[in-house]
């Protein structure tokens, strides 16, 4: 038997009085601010944070000027469009599907991503459309993923956690059995370093001229999602009752679903798969602020930053001077709190046979 979880994510109940907005904003902002810095300052070669403010202001020349405009700034500004948008994500799906355990990469979007655009690289399919190709590629191979997933976790009107994440499973397993078969049928040695960047993920590609795409994708489709954040809310009191408020569930849920692809495939396309991130930064933003997506998103996205732009310094600097690919920071902090949750929600459900 599988232990099944409630449809209605657990962070929607409701646990401890929500925090004070705008000090939640002001407070994330901050510490955003100086994890900025800290990414800009940290690595191979250490920056004193007044030569850094000095670079970035232009007041005084620094020699390290270049390094931190062309290699450090990137790179941070990356993590922070990245981990909002993948916030966002999860934040979206835990919505759609009623479920405090959907999450990008749990789900297969980004390991979908990731085929996808690993497809089109042996393929040697760049050269033909540029960097639109991977993005395209990407998006397709996200929203594979999450209408595989969400077709298998779903029978007679009902959605299960338990079904929910063996789907995730098997097609993560599928997915990454299509990548294997990739590397086994190419004949250049270099895409063997691609398939590893696109499985494990890493900001380390970043450049200033592969940042507009992605900035581009998270602003305007959490301004919409924003503009949506009253059917979001809906969801959360059930399908029948969002039906009976006046929504159109199956036409929402489809349009959300693509929406939530199409960020999550960009994103990949630009860092690979890294998982986790929409998982518990929404959880964290609920406790903070409680439920409605007009308020929760922005938590989540400045959340989602400020844990990607931490997980990538520390990526960095703690086997310096190597670097660990910041998909396995992530996953090494979100596998155990993925148990802790299950095991906290599971407890609170039961088993059901």
């Amino acid at each position: 038997m599988v232990t099944a979880l409630a449809d209605t994510p657990a962070a929607a109940k409701p646990r401890r009085r929500a925090l004070p907005y705008f000090a939640v904003l002001t407070l994330l902002t901050g510490l955003l601010l100086l994890a900025a810095l800290a990414g800009l300052a940290l690595g191979s070669v250490r920056v004193p944070p007044g030569e850094v403010l000095a670079a970035l202001t232009g007041s005084e020349p620094t020699p390290l000027a270049p390094v931190i405009w062309n290699v450090r700034l990137p790179r941070v500004l990356l993590a922070v469009v990245v981990g909002a948008g993948l916030a966002v994500a999860g934040t979206v799906l835990q919505a759609l599907v009623r479920n405090p355990l959907a999450d990008p990469f749990l789900l297969g979007a980004s390991s979908g991503a990731s085929t996808g655009a690993v497809l089109v690289i042996v393929a040697g399919g760049t050269g033909l459309l540029g960097t639109v190709a991977l993005p395209v590629a990407a998006f397709a191979g996200s929203m594979g993923a999450l209408v595989v997933v969400y077709a298998m976790a779903r029978r007679g009107g009902t959605m299960t956690t338990g079904r929910l994440i063996l789907a995730g499973v098997a097609v993560q397993y599928i997915l990454s059995a299509l990548t294997s078969l990739a590397l086994v049928l190419s004949t250049e040695a270099e895409h063997a370093r691609a398939i590893l960047f696109w499985t494990l993920g890493g900001l380390g590609g970043a450049r200033w001229d592969s940042l507009f795409l992605p900035a581009a994708v998270l602003i305007a489709g959490t301004g919409l999602l924003l503009a949506l954040s009253r059917p979001l809310d809906l969801l959360l009191a059930g399908e029948e009752g969002a039906t009976v408020l006046g929504l159109d569930t199956h036409r929402f849920r489809a349009g959300a679903f693509v929406l939530a692809s199409l960020v999550t495939g960009v994103l990949v396309a630009v860092s690979g798969a890294i998982g986790f991130i929409g998982l518990m930064v929404p959880h964290a933003a609920r406790l903070l602020v409680g439920a409605g997506h007009r308020r929760l998103l922005p938590v989540t996205a400045l959340g989602g930053a400020l844990f990607l732009v931490v997980a990538d310094l520390v990526a960095r600097t703690v086997a310096a001077p190597e670097e660990i690919p910041v998909g396995v920071i992530t996953a090494l902090t979100g596998g155990p709190f993925f148990l802790w949750l299950l095991r906290r929600s599971s407890r609170g459900e039961g088993v059901t046979g």
